[in-house]
Parts: structure tokens; C-alpha cells; sequence
């Protein structure tokens, strides 16, 4: 028997080292029947406090997926089915393609698994010979147990290189419940710890999530779900559970922006990158889906009235830039007003003007063709003389240039090049409409905007660093107007994005974070239920520092799992003054090895 249990392990020890070798997180299936995940510990609701952003193994019972045959026999059998079952057609096929979600393991077989994990890390055993200690291992249990385990977990304990122990981790839960008295007290968690660990010192620890966007302060503004700002609070000296974390605390948000809300004050901004975008897509694919245009005017007549206007003006191009000026402040009045407030630049060069006219009205190829053809023919014959930006980069601002000396170069408006122009027309001004905030609310400087603004690189990668700088300045609006943060957060958020964006890919799931003072948003959480509320018993120190934990959630920390519960909605407290909270456990023991 004990021969059969270390072949197991060897075996098992050998699955997760290759595992842990590869760079792949491919699931892989062992024994046919569990299935092992490569996954970081913040990924797991209920394991986050323990694991973290480290790297660990997830066992569960391996599901077969659906494939494609499968779909289609299923499908199949959809449409045989009676016509006139319009319940039956309704549910089908989109319930039956639903893929299942992460199914856990029996008690007995997670047992097991920790067992051959425990004798692997073991040098004693001999089951392995000087290699370095595995990632934790978590497994999801199906509560079958008297106490109602719902994860069991596993981790080495070193000194040095050498792997001295194990801590041995379990997870129970209970359905939500709006009676508080049902809750585990303080004086009894402490308890439970002193029953797996005889210490005679004790620390305390609580934290919190709270959700700053859901709040009756800011429930009527402009965010949509997609969009979340919580914040994340730790503080010692816990006096009582659910208590309300102190100004001492240490609050660290959690801003997550998603880009084209309607009721944003960036979404006209949007909108214009999503053309700039729309053009860039053409370009690279040679197919383009062009936007409703947002004129009832076609680009050629736009762009005849405007060449007409500046033809009726003095010639020179101060008058031009005071009659363009004046074009530019009409505009910005008839504008959303709160998008003015942050972005509207009243110094719109002919250039921008111009692209602020076509973006707004072409819907083909030939409208943006047609269009450059008129303003290249004003400039070769001196209809025009209009001023543009020193710093103005674009095929069209050199050949504005060339036009005050009376020399312009033949451009053929064929192929591609008219987009490629037009493409190039809206990431300058668009780069000068994020300079213009960022700089005037004098959150960066032109230096740390290097790379964001370098015209050395080619037009997709420049319109990628844009899109970067878009989603930077989403943040920064959302964190200035709802939570009206001081300039100093503002600014240190400024250079995290920054840098953030400089080595990482464009990404709105994203948590981008910040520290602030409790006291800077305590108007939005004070009066406020936590989403998340825990208090942490330890005793000993690294590594074999153990813990204890109780964490109260207004939903279900596992995904495994359905919970019975007192209470009619899971996830929606609603009106009540008495919020509903999932009870979640984490109890850990230490195993020295001899």
C-alpha cells in the first residue's frame, strides 16, 4: 500500500513539474477524469487573500468540451424539432452550447490529490531528490463533508532551498443570510485559531472592498458597469466584524475604464478615435466599414464651403488663424458642453478644421479622394494661404508649407494614399487634444510623452499608442470628475498609466491602482455596505506564519457551487438596511516534515 501511494505521487509530483516548466496555462487532464489549470491566485475570489498574484495549480473534475460536431448534431436536432414548440425553440440551441462551468472533485479525491502533493515535497519519502518546491496546489471539493469544504489547498513551507513542511489549507462557505447573529464573532474566529495553533500572541488584521461607483453619492452619474472604481482597505486592531474601516487605514482604488460610454465626457473624443481607427482597420485589411456620417452635408460640399469661407477672408495667414479661431469657438459652443470642458481646443489649425469637417461626413474612398483633391488644387493656385501648427507633421502640413514659397510637389491621389493622409491629419490633432490636457492640467511633460507622440514609428503603431493614450485619459477624467481626487493622486496616476502603457499592450480590463487617504472618499463609503468585508487571526512568522480568516461577501466567493439562502436575491441587496452576506473560511495547518 505504501509503495502504490509513493508511485502515485512520483506520478503526480512528475505531472506538475512538467507543468511547471512550460510556459503554457493550458488546462491539462490527468487520470482522464481531473483537470489541472496553471492560473494566478487573484484569479480565485476565494483564494485571493491567501494566494494573491502568485502563480498556483487548480485540480478540478475534468468536463469533456462541446465540440464542433457536437454543436452541429445538436443544432440538428434544434431545427427537427417541432415548429409550433415555441418554448422548446426558445431554449434551444443557445442552452444546449452553454459550456459547462468549473465542476469540483469529491472530497475523498481531493484528499488524495494533497496527500501525493504532501509526499512529493517530502525528501524523507524519497519520492523526489533536490528539486526545487512545486507552486501551491487548490482543489475544488464538493462539500460533502460535515463541514462543508469547498476548496482544500496545499503549499511547501522552505528554509532556504529546502522544503521543511507543508501548510495545509480548507475553504467552507454558507449560503447568504441577512441575520448577522448567524456570523462568526471575533472572540470566536480567534478561537479557531487557537485550537490549530497553540500561540500565545495573536494579530489582527481587516480589509474591505467597497464599490465607489454604485453608491447613492454617484449612482446618477455618467459610468456605466462596464466602468468600476472599488477600493481596497487594510488596516490592524479589528475590534468587531462588519466595522467600518478607520481613517488610518490603507485604501488602495481599483480603476477599471471601458472606453465609449454614451454619457461620458470622453465619448465624443471616442468617437472621433473610432474613425481615426476605422481607417487604420482599411488600411491594413483593405476592407472598411464606414461609420453613419454625422453630417446631412456630403465631405466635397463641407470642404467647398470651407475653402470658400477662408478665400473670403484677408490673406494672410494671421487673419486666416483669427477667422479660424473664431470657426473653432462657434463649433466648440454647439458641442456637449461637458466634453468642452476637458478637451475642446479653441487654436484648431486648417488642417484640424478640415478633419474635424471629414471625419464627421466621408463614407468612402472617393469622398476623402475628392475632398483632398479640392484643398491640394487651392494651394497650388493660391486661393488659399492657411496657417497650420510649427509642429504639424502630415503629408498635408508639409504640402502647406511648400505653398508659401509656391512649391508643391505632385501627390497622385490614388490607392491608398488620400486614407493615409486623412489617417495621418487626425492623429496630429488628435495627439495635440491630449497634449493639450494633460500639459495644461500640468499632470506630465512633454518628455514622458515621447513615446506616445514619436511619429518615427509606422501609422498602425501610432494609432495603437493613441488608443493607449485615449484609455490613459478616460481613467484620469473618470478619477477627476465623479471622484474629484486631488491634484497629487491625479498626477501619480498620470505616470503609473504612463509607464503602465509604455511595456504593457492595450488592455480595459486592466486594474490600474492608487493609493489614496481614507479621508479623500469617505463621503462615498461611509454610508456604505462593503462588497467584501474580512478580518485575518496570525500567529508565527514567515514562512511558517499561519493564518485564520472570515470574509463576508454581498455574493458567492465559488463558482463551483450553488448555496442555499435565506435571502430571495443573491447578488442584489436592494432597498434593505440589513445587506445579505455569504460566510467564507480559510483555516490552515502546518505539518512539519521529520
Amino acid at each position: 500500500m505504501g509503495s502504490k501511494a509513493i508511485s502515485d505521487a512520483k506520478e503526480f509530483f512528475s505531472v506538475l513539474r512538467s507543468l511547471q516548466d512550460e510556459e503554457s496555462n493550458e488546462p491539462y487532464t490527468y487520470k482522464e477524469d481531473i483537470q489541472i489549470i496553471k492560473i494566478k491566485g487573484d484569479r480565485i475570489a476565494a483564494l485571493n487573500m491567501y494566494c494573491g498574484n502568485q502563480t498556483i495549480f487548480v485540480c478540478e473534475k475534468a468536463v469533456p468540451k462541446i465540440s464542433e460536431l457536437d454543436c452541429k448534431q445538436m443544432l440538428e436536432t434544434s431545427n427537427c424539432a417541432d415548429d409550433d414548440d415555441d418554448e422548446d425553440a426558445d431554449e434551444s440551441p443557445s442552452t444546449l452550447l452553454t459550456e459547462p462551468g468549473p465542476q469540483p472533485l469529491t472530497i475523498m479525491k481531493a484528499r488524495q490529490l494533497l496527500s501525493w502533493y504532501t509526499l512529493s515535497q517530502n525528501a524523507s519519502v524519497s519520492v523526489v531528490d533536490n528539486n526545487p518546491a512545486s507552486y501551491p496546489l487548490w482543489v475544488r471539493c464538493d462539500m460533502s463533508d460535515p463541514a462543508g469544504t469547498t476548496w482544500f489547498g496545499v503549499e511547501t513551507v522552505c528554509v532556504g532551498n529546502k522544503v521543511t513542511g507543508v501548510k495545509l489549507y480548507s475553504v467552507t462557505c454558507k449560503g447568504s443570510t441577512v441575520d448577522k447573529k448567524s456570523f462568526m464573532t471575533l472572540e470566536d474566529l480567534k478561537q479557531e485559531h487557537k485550537k490549530r495553533h497553540h500561540s500565545t500572541s495573536m494579530g489582527v488584521k481587516g480589509s474591505a472592498r467597497f464599490n465607489l461607483f454604485g453608491s447613492t453619492v454617484v449612482e446618477n452619474t455618467t459610468i456605466e458597469l462596464q466602468s468600476s472604481v472599488t477600493v481596497d482597505f487594510k488596516w490592524s486592531h479589528v475590534e468587531s466584524i462588519l466595522e467600518i474601516p478607520p481613517l488610518s487605514s490603507i485604501a488602495t482604488l481599483n480603476i477599471k475604464v471601458s472606453s465609449g460610454d454614451m454619457r461620458s465626457p470622453m465619448y465624443e473624443m471616442y468617437r472621433e478615435l473610432e474613425f481615426l481607427q476605422t481607417l487604420a482597420d482599411g488600411l491594413r485589411t483593405g476592407e472598411t466599414e464606414w461609420m453613419e456620417p454625422l453630417e446631412s452635408i456630403s465631405a466635397v460640399n463641407l470642404t467647398k464651403s470651407y475653402l470658400e469661407e477662408l478665400q473670403k477672408t484677408a490673406k494672410t495667414p494671421q487673419d486666416v488663424a483669427t477667422k479660424t479661431a473664431e470657426v473653432s469657438k462657434l463649433n466648440s459652443e454647439t458641442d456637449t458642453p461637458l466634453f468642452n470642458c476637458f478637451l475642446e481646443r479653441g487654436d484648431l489649425d486648417f488642417v484640424e478644421q478640415l478633419w474635424v469637417r471629414m471625419r464627421k461626413s466621408v463614407t468612402s474612398y472617393q469622398d476623402i479622394g475628392d475632398c483632398l483633391k479640392l484643398v491640394i488644387e487651392a494651394l497650388r493656385y493660391g486661393d488659399i494661404k492657411p496657417w497650420i501648427h510649427r509642429d504639424s507633421s502630415s503629408s498635408l502640413s508639409k504640402l502647406i508649407l511648400q505653398s508659401y514659397h509656391q512649391q508643391i510637389d505632385h501627390v497622385s491621389l490614388t490607392g491608398l494614399t488620400p486614407v493615409t493622409m486623412l489617417l495621418e491629419m487626425g492623429l496630429d490633432k488628435m495627439r495635440k487634444d491630449y497634449i493639450n490636457y494633460l500639459i495644461g492640467e500640468e499632470l506630465t511633460t512633454l518628455n514622458h510623452l515621447c513615446y506616445y507622440l514619436s511619429t518615427e514609428v509606422d501609422l498602425q503603431e501610432q494609432v495603437i499608442r493613441l488608443r493607449k493614450l485615449h484609455h490613459l485619459l478616460e481613467i484620469i477624467v473618470t478619477c477627476s470628475t465623479f471622484l474629484g481626487l486631488p491634484y497629487d493622486r491625479l498626477f501619480l496616476l498620470t505616470q503609473s498609466c504612463l509607464q503602465h502603457y509604455k511595456t504593457s499592450p492595450y488592455n480595459e480590463e486592466h486594474d490600474f491602482k492608487l493609493q489614496v487617504k481614507p479621508a479623500q472618499i469617505s463621503h462615498f463609503y461611509q454610508k456604505e455596505h462593503p462588497i467584501v468585508w474580512g478580518v485575518e487571526v496570525s500567529s508565527g512568522h514567515s514562512p511558517r506564519e499561519v493564518r485564520t480568516s472570515l470574509q463576508l461577501s454581498d455574493r458567492s466567493l465559488v463558482d463551483h457551487v450553488i448555496f442555499e439562502t435565506d435571502y430571495p436575491n443573491e447578488t442584489v441587496n436592494g432597498d434593505s438596511e440589513d445587506p445579505a452576506f455569504f460566510s467564507t473560511i480559510v483555516s490552515c495547518s502546518l505539518v512539519n516534515f521529520a
